[in-house]
C-alpha cells in the first residue's frame, strides 16, 4: 500500500488541523478550498476575486502534489448564490479552454455561514 502524504501550500491554511490536500500514490484529494487572499488571509467581498483566489490555491495545491491542472478529474463547487455562475464560468474557461479536456464539475448551493461566496474541493490523478 502507498503511503499517505499531506499537501500544504503557503498562504492558505485550514482552521482545523487538516492539510490542504492528501495524496496516496497518484491520487490527490483536497479539503475545502476557499478564496482567501494569500497575504491578508481574509476573504475579499466580491465573488470574482474570491473565485480567482480559490483557483489560484487549487493550482498551488495540485502543483505541490506533483500534478498539473490537466490532472484534475473533478471539481465540486459550492456557491452562496447558485444562480450566479458568471465569475465561476469566466475563470473556468480561462483555466480549461478546451471543451474536450475539461474536468467534470458539479455546482451546489453553499448553505454554511461565513463570508465565503464560493468554495470547492478537487480530485486529481497524477499522470
Amino acid at each position: 500500500m502507498s503511503e499517505r502524504k499531506s499537501i500544504d501550500i503557503p498562504g492558505f491554511k485550514h482552521v482545523n488541523p487538516i492539510p490542504n490536500a492528501s495524496m496516496i500514490g497518484n491520487l490527490l484529494m483536497s479539503g475545502l478550498v476557499v478564496g482567501v487572499d494569500s497575504e491578508t488571509h481574509k476573504l475579499p467581498p466580491d465573488l470574482d476575486q474570491q473565485c480567482r483566489n480559490m483557483f489560484g490555491h487549487v493550482r498551488s495545491i495540485v502543483e505541490a502534489g506533483g500534478c498539473t491542472m490537466d490532472d484534475i478529474i473533478k471539481i465540486t463547487v459550492w456557491l452562496k448564490d447558485p444562480a450566479d455562475r458568471t465569475a465561476l464560468n469566466e475563470q473556468w474557461l480561462k483555466l480549461f479552454p478546451d471543451p474536450q479536456t475539461r474536468p467534470a464539475r458539479q455546482a451546489l448551493p453553499h448553505l454554511g455561514g461565513g463570508d465565503a461566496l464560493i468554495l470547492c474541493d478537487i480530485v486529481a490523478v497524477r499522470g
